[in-house]
């Protein structure tokens, strides 16, 4: 299959996630996940564009700004370059839960990308390590991919452990 894009979350499945209720503020704070560059970089080579989609309510609450967060997506990017991958596009809801149509379940920032990117939704996959991720992939038509390191229930059309297995599984 040719997919018109790859929808990925940013934190538990690009790069390590700050411990329940913190926030990766800081450039310094980001570790990619074993693999995770790799992967992006098989997506890369086969055309497919990376779009990261990312909650960051750390921002609503005062944890860190739209500079700190522009400044974790360069680091992120020079880690992925490092290794020879990249990711096309970033989309962040900055809100509080509950507030706005962007913040994953709700599908805003995706249908902005694919507005910006000319993407087709229904031929594109999204992966990220929680149900709201799932959700918000299943809303708009996408085929969902949980990261989760053990099997557990989900409404996602595949669990796999890492996002260098779900990038080979899209791509066999």
């Amino acid at each position: 299959m040719s997919w018109s894009a790859a929808f990925l979350d940013r934190d538990g499945t690009i790069n390590v996630k700050a411990p329940e209720g913190e926030y990766v503020e800081s450039p310094s704070e980001v570790r990619l996940l074993d693999g995770a560059a790799p992967a992006i970089a098989a997506l890369n080579a086969a055309g497919i564009p990376v779009i990261v989609v990312t909650n960051q309510r750390g921002i609503a609450l005062g944890k860190m700004s739209e500079e700190d967060l522009a400044a974790v997506h360069a680091r992120l990017s020079e880690l992925l370059a490092e290794e020879g991958a990249r990711v096309d596009a970033f989309y962040f809801c900055p809100h509080e839960k509950g507030t706005c149509d962007c913040r994953k379940p709700g599908t805003a920032m995706l249908e902005w990308a694919a507005r910006d990117h000319d993407l087709d939704l229904r031929g594109s996959f999204l992966v990220g390590d929680s149900e709201s991720d799932v959700e918000a992939g299943r809303r708009v038509g996408a085929k969902t991919v949980l990261i989760a390191p053990s099997p557990r229930p989900s409404a996602a059309d595949l669990t796999l452990p890492s996002l260098r297995d779900a990038v080979e599984a899209l791509l066999a």
